[in-house]
Protein backbone atom coordinates (compact mmCIF):
# COMPACT_ATOMS: atom_id res chain seq x y z
CA UNK A 1 0.00 0.00 0.00
CA UNK A 2 1.37 3.50 -1.25
CA UNK A 3 1.82 6.29 1.97
CA UNK A 4 0.26 8.74 0.01
CA UNK A 5 -2.50 6.25 -0.49
CA UNK A 6 -2.50 5.64 3.82
CA UNK A 7 -2.09 9.96 3.99
CA UNK A 8 -5.24 10.48 2.34
CA UNK A 9 -7.38 8.61 4.66
CA UNK A 10 -9.12 9.74 8.26
CA UNK A 11 -7.61 9.00 11.77
CA UNK A 12 -10.33 6.51 12.17
CA UNK A 13 -10.06 4.42 8.96
CA UNK A 14 -5.90 4.36 9.68
CA UNK A 15 -6.55 2.90 13.06
CA UNK A 16 -9.31 0.14 11.54
CA UNK A 17 -6.76 -1.12 8.84
CA UNK A 18 -3.89 -1.11 12.16
CA UNK A 19 -6.70 -3.33 13.52
CA UNK A 20 -7.21 -5.20 10.53
CA UNK A 21 -3.75 -5.65 9.52
CA UNK A 22 -2.81 -6.72 13.12
CA UNK A 23 -5.48 -9.80 13.19
CA UNK A 24 -4.40 -10.57 9.55
CA UNK A 25 -0.89 -10.86 10.48
CA UNK A 26 -1.68 -13.24 13.64
CA UNK A 27 -3.88 -15.25 11.48
CA UNK A 28 -1.18 -15.76 9.14
CA UNK A 29 1.51 -16.40 11.79
CA UNK A 30 -1.04 -19.17 13.22
CA UNK A 31 -1.12 -20.76 10.47
CA UNK A 32 2.23 -20.78 9.25
CA UNK A 33 2.99 -22.85 12.21
CA UNK A 34 0.44 -25.23 11.81
CA UNK A 35 0.79 -25.09 7.88
CA UNK A 36 2.28 -23.71 4.92
CA UNK A 37 1.40 -20.51 3.60
CA UNK A 38 0.76 -20.81 0.25
CA UNK A 39 2.33 -16.85 -0.37
CA UNK A 40 5.49 -16.24 2.46
CA UNK A 41 5.43 -13.19 1.20
CA UNK A 42 2.44 -11.30 2.41
CA UNK A 43 3.75 -12.00 5.82
CA UNK A 44 6.93 -9.33 5.32
CA UNK A 45 3.90 -6.78 3.19
CA UNK A 46 2.05 -7.02 6.10
CA UNK A 47 4.50 -6.23 8.62
CA UNK A 48 5.44 -3.14 6.05
CA UNK A 49 2.12 -1.54 5.62
CA UNK A 50 1.54 -1.91 9.65
CA UNK A 51 4.71 0.17 9.99
CA UNK A 52 3.53 2.51 7.66
CA UNK A 53 0.35 3.04 9.40
CA UNK A 54 1.58 2.85 12.33
CA UNK A 55 4.20 5.71 11.57
CA UNK A 56 1.46 8.36 10.01
CA UNK A 57 0.06 7.78 13.11
CA UNK A 58 2.55 8.60 15.58
CA UNK A 59 3.38 11.36 12.90
CA UNK A 60 -0.20 12.75 13.77
CA UNK A 61 0.19 12.68 17.55
CA UNK A 62 3.67 14.30 17.63
CA UNK A 63 2.32 17.29 14.91
CA UNK A 64 4.69 16.89 12.39
CA UNK A 65 1.89 15.87 9.91
CA UNK A 66 -1.68 16.19 10.02
CA UNK A 67 -3.73 13.24 9.40
CA UNK A 68 -7.52 14.05 7.78
CA UNK A 69 -9.97 14.01 11.51
CA UNK A 70 -13.71 12.64 10.17
CA UNK A 71 -16.05 15.68 10.07
CA UNK A 72 -18.46 15.50 12.89
CA UNK A 73 -21.78 16.07 11.10
CA UNK A 74 -25.00 18.20 13.26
Amino acid sequence: MKTEVLRDLTREELELKHRDILEELFNLKLRKRVQEVTNPLILRTLRRNLARITTILREDELGLRKVAHMEESS
